[in-house]
Order: structure tokens, then C-alpha cells, then sequence
């Protein structure tokens, strides 16, 4: 029996659609060779869903306490929203924005078929309006082909909206099946579209959802027959052998940017002339931005020059684009509080996860990490003492994946600094472990904070807007102003010796703050060096580490 398009429905689309990505997930993968054979597509889409349906779930929760369901346009906001903060990889970015064009007709239109029909036309048009260079033979040609036969299917028979849905997922499926004749690497690899593929589960979901009934039919991922369990491999070797780009960019760099239109159309400009696979989603102030460049610090630097990034990611492809094994030796995942550490982090060949204040990461945000950073053996710098349990039980599932986990006791980003300058591939495993513990733990830490209100501390009474400096964790001086306040931080710090001082300024704080500094420690503190850092974050205005 059909269904309405309303709140519940749009649950049940959640539901359906993150199920049948879960089938197909490594399919999916296994058929990525188009922009980059990196084999995430159907990982980045279900995981780009699954963040979608937590934010329904928040959305029939909060109406629970009063007893009532969320409209159509809250459930389908949510899902939109939910899917834009936890977009993943090229295919999740799209997907979000295809949500997104759905929201902007369905919060203003009431649940029929013909809404459907113009949310599908409307999501299809704002993906290619995303995308700086579309390309035809994509996911982009499959929503198309799937809002021109839902809208067909509206205007010729009046249809509900689960006969429209089911037009769609009909129109999707025979233009997947076009893909490869459209886009040469995919007919030289034998297979359809990995984001298109993708696409017609969630929208076979949303047929499924709205019939009331669920289809039992599997994805033809290849252009003539089911995948083979075997092809995953021999797809790599083709795409190494020129199905893929192995002259392109080396990073892929997706951060969310709180920014205006302007800042976000100049931003454009800029990440075009970096890189390529550039998709810039979002609008009301929050996007969601992802491109392949060479250089991931100047894209992370193009972010904080539009806005405020953050929730940064940055993956090496490694394998993808190289002759070289798509596994590395070993690697290092970092937590990070600023846009401008992370981009420090990736110099150095580390896996950033950038953090937003009062936004701490998920153990399943570092466990992705952990596999993007596609190593046998990871070193874990949680940089963070509230994040300990959080990091361990990332650490223990990776483990169970069969990559090898150590985590660095890291409590603050300079630590974590300290412990990746030391950081050695070519020693073992273990002795590495020993070395960036040892330099962690020799490494004190500071960070100068403002208090938010009047309390009690170990320093004394303190008042709102008063300079807290932190000294391993406990507030050990209270100042009125950030220099003064941290020169004496620092002394209280060097008096118990020390020969290198770490200063991380964070968003907006000037250069002039620096050098006062380090000219107070050349002044009072002989033979300590001084190195300074942008680290871009937010919560503090400075951090400081003694080694």
C-alpha cells in the first residue's frame, strides 16, 4: 500500500537506504575508478547516509517530548543538514547537495508526486551547479536521467508520489546502465558509475519507502553482469594501467567552512586553480568543500582566507594514482584543534582530524581516519586528555580490522608536535612507539584561555574575561591581558629548564604577539629556541610547549 511523502516516510527512506548501502558498500567500492581508483565510493555514501539518518533520529526525538511528529519539511531538512556535516569523499558531497535540492522544493511545497518530481529536477540542477567541472557519464547524469522520468511520470499520469519515486529509481537504473558508453575510463575498466550506482540505491530506498514494500532486486554494478568477487583487484591493476589518473593531484582535502556567498564564490575560484574534483556544497553560511590538490595546505589556507574551517580531512591517495602499494608501512592519525595545525599535520605526512571547539570526535570519525590514512601500522595522537577513552576504543576497533594501533599518550597539540617530529618509519614498530612517547612526555604544556565566568581555580578567583594560563591542565596564572599573562607562563615553565619553546597562535591572534614573545625569551632564557606556529584554532588564543 502506498505511503505519503511525509515525516515518516522520509525516516523510512533513512532506514531502507542505509541498509541497502551496507549491501552493497564494497560492490560499490570495488567499481571506484572514476575520479580517482581509490575504491571509498559506496564507504563514503553510507557513511555520508548515516549521518543523514542520525539527524532524522534527532528530528522525531526532539518532537517526541511533545507528543507529536516533525513535519515533512523538518524530516527532510534534517536529512539534508544531517548529510552536508558528515559528507565523505567526492560521491557523499554530491549526495548531500542532491538532498539539499530536495529540501529547497519540498519545505515549500506540499508532499504530492508532482513536489517530488520538481525536488528531483531541482536536486539534479544544484549538483551540477556544485560541481566546477561536470562531467557527463556520472552521478550527475543519473540524477538527471532520474528527476526527467519522475517528472515525466507526474505530468503524463498525475502519480503519487511512490509512483513517481519508482520512475526515478526506473530512469536512474537504465542511465547507469549508459555510464560506461558516456565516460571512457569506465567503459575501458567494464564497469558503470560508482556514485551513480550509489544513487540508485538510495533512491530505489526511497521507491521502497514510499510503495511500502521493499524490492529485492541486486545492483548491476558492471555494465553487463554482477561484479565478481575477484574484480576489486584486477579494477586496481587497470586503474594503475591507465583507467585512472596517476598524474593527478596527491591529497583530498574536504573541511566544512562557515562563510558568506562571497567569501564561498572567490574560495571557488581559488581551489579551481589548485586542483581538480573541486565540489563546493552548502549555503546559509555553512559548505562543505571538497578538491584533489597537490598542495593541501594552501587549500586548508584558501578556507581560513573564506571563513572559518573546520572538521578538516585530508587524505593521501597513495596507491590511487601510483604504482606504489595501496598500503603504506605506516602512518600517523592526529587530533588536531585548527585548521592551520592540520595543514602542519599533513606536511609532515600525517592524517589530520581537525576538531571543532565542543565538537570532539566520535570513535567512528577516527577509526575512518585510520583507514583513510590506509597503513598496517598507525601511531594515534589523540592530542586531547578528555579524548583518551574516545581514541581507545578507536584504536580497538582498527585493531580487530587487522591494523596494528599504538596510542601516543598525547594530551595537547604540542605534544603531539613533538611526538611527529621524532617520528621515524624506518625504525620498528615498537621503538618508534618508545621514541614519539618519550617525546611527548617530555614536553610540557600550556595554553592561555578566557574565562567565561566567575570561578573558583587553583590560581585564585577568577573573573569573567580574565586570562587563564593553564599549565599541564590546571590554571596556574590569572592575568588581564594575553602577553603579560604568558610571558609569565613561560617563565614559571623555563624555570625548571628546557631548550625549545613551542608557540601556537590561534585564530586571529597577531604575529606581534609572537614576537614579544620571543624576544622575552631570548631576553631572560638563554640558548631556548623559539618556533612559532598559526595554528587557527579557535578555543585558545595561544598554546605553549617546553621541551
Amino acid at each position: 500500500m502506498p505511503h505519503p511523502l511525509d515525516a515518516a516516510a522520509v525516516r523510512s527512506w533513512c532506514g531502507l537506504a542505509l541498509e541497502a548501502l551496507g549491501r552493497e558498500r564494497e560492490r560499490i567500492d570495488a567499481i571506484n575508478v572514476y575520479p580517482v581508483a581509490d575504491g571509498d565510493t559506496g564507504t563514503n555514501l553510507y557513511l555520508t547516509l548515516e549521518s543523514a539518518a542520525r539527524a532524522v533520529e534527532a528530528a522525531f526525538d526532539g518532537h517526541g517530548s511533545a507528543g507529536t511528529a516533525p513535519r515533512l519539511t523538518d524530516a527532510i531538512g534534517a536529512m539534508a543538514h544531517g548529510a552536508l556535516i558528515g559528507a565523505r569523499g567526492n560521491s557523499g558531497t554530491i549526495l548531500a547537495q542532491l538532498l539539499r535540492g530536495m529540501t529547497e522544493v519540498l519545505t515549500a511545497a506540499d508532499g504530492s508526486g508532482d513536489a517530488l518530481g520538481q525536488a528531483l529536477r531541482r536536486a539534479a540542477a544544484s549538483a551540477y551547479e556544485a560541481v566546477a567541472h561536470p562531467v557527463e557519464g556520472t552521478v550527475l547524469t543519473v540524477a538527471t536521467a532520474a528527476a526527467d522520468a519522475a517528472a515525466k511520470c507526474a505530468a503524463d499520469r498525475a502519480a503519487g508520489p511512490a509512483e513517481v519515486a519508482r520512475a526515478a529509481h526506473d530512469g536512474a537504473s537504465a542511465a547507469l546502465q549508459a555510464t560506461p558508453g558516456q565516460l571512457a575510463v569506465l567503459g575501458r575498466a567494464g564497469v558503470v558509475d560508482a556514485g551513480g550506482c550509489g544513487l540508485v540505491a538510495v533512491l530505489g530506498a526511497l521507491a521502497d519507502a514510499l510503495c511500502g514494500e521493499v524490492s529485492a532486486t541486486p545492483l548491476a554494478v558492471r555494465a553487463d553482469a554482477p561484479l565478481p568477487q575477484a574484480a576489486g583487484c584486477e579494477l586496481a591493476g587497470r586503474a594503475a594501467d591507465g583507467c585512472g589518473d596517476p598524474d593527478g593531484p596527491a591529497f583530498e582535502v574536504i573541511y566544512l567552512l562557515e562563510a558568506g556567498d562571497e567569501a564561498v564564490a572567490r574560495l571557488r575560484d581559488r581551489l579551481d586553480g589548485l586542483g581538480d574534483s573541486l565540489v563546493v556544497v552548502g549555503g546559509d553560511g555553512l559548505w562543505n568543500v571538497h578538491v584533489h590538490v597537490d598542495d593541501a595546505g594552501a587549500a586548508v589556507e584558501a578556507g581560513i582566507e573564506a571563513g572559518r574551517p573546520y572538521r578538516i580531512q585530508i587524505t593521501h591517495f597513495g596507491g590511487a594514482r601510483t604504482r606504489e602499494p595501496a598500503m603504506t608501512a605506516r602512518a600517523v592519525v592526529a587530533v588536531v584543534p585548527g585548521a592551520g595545525l592540520a595543514g602542519l599535520c599533513a606536511q609532515a605526512g600525517a592524517t589530520p582530524v581537525a576538531v571543532r571547539p565542543g565538537e570532539p570526535p566520535a570513535s567512528g570519525e577516527l577509526v575512518q581516519a585510520i583507514r583513510q590514512a590506509r597503513a598496517r601500522e598507525v601511531m594515534l595522537l589523540p592530542n586531547d586528555p578528555d579524548l583518551r577513552h574516545t581514541a581507545a576504543a578507536a584504536a580497538e576497533q582498527a585493531r580487530t580490522e587487522g591494523v596494528r594501533v599504538a596510542l601516543i599518550p598525547t594530551r595537547s597539540a604540542v605534544q603531539g608536535i613533538a611526538a611527529l617530529a621524532v617520528h621515524e618509519p624506518g625504525r620498528s614498530f615498537d621503538e618508534d612507539v618508545v621514541a614519539m612517547t618519550a617525546a611527548a612526555g617530555a614536553t610540557r604544556y600550556a595554553e592561555l584561555a578566557v574565562a567565561e565566568r566567575q570561578s573558583w581555580t587553583m590560581a585564585g578567583v577568577c573573573q569573567a574575561g580574565d586570562i587563564l594560563g593553564l599549565i599541564d591542565g590546571d590554571v596556574a596564572v590569572i592575568g588581564s591581558d594575553l602577553v603579560p599573562t604568558a610571558m609569565t607562563v613561560l617563565d614559571r615553565m623555563l624555570s625548571a629548564g628546557g631548550e625549545m619553546v613551542t608557540l601556537v597562535l590561534g585564530a586571529g591572534v597577531p604575529d606581534a604577539v609572537a614576537e614579544r614573545l620571543e624576544r622575552h625569551v631570548r631576553a631572560r632564557h638563554l640558548a631556548v629556541d623559539t618556533v612559532v606556529y598559526h595554528g587557527g584554532q579557535h578555543a585558545v588564543p595561544l598554546l605553549i610547549g617546553v621541551e
